[in-house]
């Protein structure tokens, strides 16, 4: 295991022991160890990524945080108008009293596992996606961070139309990354080179472009989501004359 895999690997070590140790909290404590946890994980990633001098996982985070801040939006869809997701009360920040703030910065670890072990290549993104987040929504109701709501269909008690949704995200945030790095905009002095070095990718890169891409892959996770919503858990797929 090389340097830099050894050093996110540590992050992600600490996300995940400090996940577990939420089982030994009550609210509200529960709530604000949570938001301080991904706060901290959200300041330790990009430090440990330049740190080791990996700018392609500065960028990746980089694109992640504001698609994770914008995924506030779906839940809140889920929560308060279909009413098919619920967020326990724990304590800490809520938005609108339904979700709590910490969820603007959750989905950076699991899209940035997704994106970082298959090299950001969609189809396994999605496939990479769809397999962290059925983990994570099996665990989800244990520590009391989300739990399924109504009368969605369910496997294993998942709330089964989120799974084709988030291997979608994961796709989408892979393409998302992979069209940031092919519209870095290349110094005449550089053109001539096949590959973008991650020196200039980093000076490229600027946020405006990915908000926009934030912003686009969100809305289309949260297209995916009400289509396979309904499609799971409403449509009676008869055909009458």
């Amino acid at each position: 295991m090389t340097r830099d895999v050894r050093a996110v690997a540590a992050v992600f070590a600490g996300l995940f022991t400090g996940t577990a140790a939420t089982l030994l909290l009550d609210p509200p404590a529960k709530g604000w160890f949570v938001f301080a946890l991904v706060v901290a994980f959200n300041i330790a990633l990009p430090l440990t990524a330049r740190a080791v001098g990996r700018d392609d996982w500065f960028a990746m985070w980089a694109l992640l945080l504001p698609v994770s801040v914008f995924q506030i939006v779906p839940d809140w869809i889920l929560a308060d108008l279909i009413g098919t997701l619920r967020f326990p009360e724990i304590g800490g920040p809520r938005v609108d009293d339904s979700i709590h703030l910490a969820m603007g910065g959750m989905w950076v670890a699991p899209l940035f596992l997704a994106l970082a072990l298959t090299h950001a290549r969609p189809g396994r993104a999605a496939a990479a996606a769809f397999g962290i987040f059925f983990g994570s929504e099996l665990l989800a109701p244990t520590l009391e961070l989300w739990e399924p709501a109504g009368d969605p269909f369910e496997l294993a008690g998942i709330a089964l139309y989120v799974l084709p949704a988030e291997a979608a995200l994961g796709w989408a945030a892979a393409v998302a990354y992979g069209a940031e790095r092919r519209n870095v905009a290349v110094p005449p002095a550089e053109r001539r080179n096949v590959a973008v070095t991650a020196t200039t990718f980093r000076r490229s890169a600027v946020w405006p472009r990915r908000i926009a891409l934030a912003a686009a892959v969100s809305t289309f996770y949260t297209g995916a989501l009400v289509v396979s919503h309904f499609l799971i858990d409403i449509a009676g797929w008869s055909i009458t004359t």
